[in-house]
């Protein structure tokens, strides 16, 4: 079972090499947290000879549908940007896409693009090799950087697609995919698309995948609410801890071992470094007293934060060890408590709560 998601922003063709694989803005895949104190789901130990099934039974997994599809995925999804086949081995990789799978994840996520076409080799060569049933998990996949050629970008019928809903259409009919959603794609922009599939009888889009955590905001919270409800669009995002700007693991350092330390995400360190960055960073620390309250971490905190948004049917989770990703499994366990009038006082802390303008 695959989506594949159409990826497009006005400034793409513009970018440099460079650009178009790390930036500006952080890509799918969410941020890396600290050391979990509180709030964990325990690793089950798996009986002899058994083979654990995606099904998250005992762990408190929860599956939403994507969009008004009728797919059912994990609130909680594993994305691989940065992490496979770059910042951690194969074996890093297998083990944490296995620990994720016995935790009821069963959304994996990557891209063309990610690690110049090595993450998606990985998460590929693990899958074979686990030998789980196809059916039980899903894989989304994105589109538009191929290769350094120019039929081997973009989005032509010579790489991919001409027509974006015509030829997406002729991909799930030929089997290639089930389902197709859009990535950083604007509102008009999807109606468009969707408004064109109703006319011409094609398969519309069911998601779009977007960048939301407690300082990207806008777009999950004033657009997609309405595409949603309309034309039944939902949201995966990505970067729930903004590439670990809401955690402590910076704390005024760029630990070697951080994402921002990694040749080629010069971008992120400056954010890390700048003024902006450094007032996020004490904004998240600011929801340290909510988040002793409930006994977590402000990174569980800020996922369920995420995950208690509307229309949202997944939210992706990027980690680079077991130790983080089971810190971060523990956010399901904070969703049940985070009450609105909790929220209330994150958007209070925050003081960037999204407005309609009209």
């Amino acid at each position: 079972m695959q989506v594949s998601i159409a990826c497009t922003e006005q400034n793409l063709r513009s970018r440099s090499s460079e650009d178009r694989l790390c930036g500006p803005r952080p890509g799918p895949g969410g941020g890396n947290g600290g050391p979990a104190r509180a709030a964990l789901v325990p690793r089950p130990p798996a009986p002899a000879g058994a083979l654990r099934e995606s099904t998250g039974r005992s762990t408190g997994m929860k599956y939403r549908n994507l969009g008004k599809s009728g797919l059912r995925v994990s609130c909680l999804g594993l994305g691989t940007w940065v992490t496979f086949g770059s910042q951690i081995s194969d074996e890093t990789a297998e083990d944490v896409l296995t620990i994720a799978y016995e935790h009821g994840i069963n959304l994996f996520d990557t891209a063309e693009v990610y690690a110049a076409g090595k993450a998606e080799r990985t998460l590929g060569n693990i899958l074979k090799h686990k030998g789980w049933r196809r059916s039980s998990y899903v894989i989304t996949t994105k589109i538009f950087w191929g290769g350094q050629a120019e039929t081997e970008r973009g989005l032509s019928r010579k790489h991919i697609i001409e027509e974006i809903v015509r030829a997406m259409t002729y991909v799930i009919n030929q089997g290639l995919a089930l389902y197709w959603g859009t990535s950083r794609w604007g509102a008009a922009e999807i109606m468009e698309a969707y408004s064109m599939a109703r006319q011409f009888n094609l398969i519309p889009p069911v998601c779009e995948q977007v960048e939301h955590h407690l300082f990207q905001r806008e777009k999950v919270e004033m657009q997609l609410p309405e595409l949603y409800h309309k034309i039944g669009v939902g949201s995966v995002t990505w970067s729930p801890l903004a590439c670990g700007l809401i955690t402590s693991k910076y704390d005024g350092r760029l630990p070697d071992t951080c994402r921002a330390s990694i040749k080629g995400y010069q971008w992120l360190k400056d954010k890390v470094q700048s003024e902006d960055g450094k007032k996020q960073q004490a904004k998240a620390m600011d929801l340290l007293p909510i988040a002793h309250q409930l006994g977590c971490t402000v990174a569980q905190l800020a996922i369920a934060w995420c995950l208690r948004s509307e229309g949202v049917s997944s939210v992706l989770l990027g980690v680079s060890s077991e130790e983080q990703l089971m810190e971060h499994l523990g956010s399901l366990q904070v969703l049940s408590q985070l009450t609105p009038q909790m929220v209330m006082e994150i958007d209070g802390l925050l003081g960037n709560k999204s407005h309609s303008k009209k």
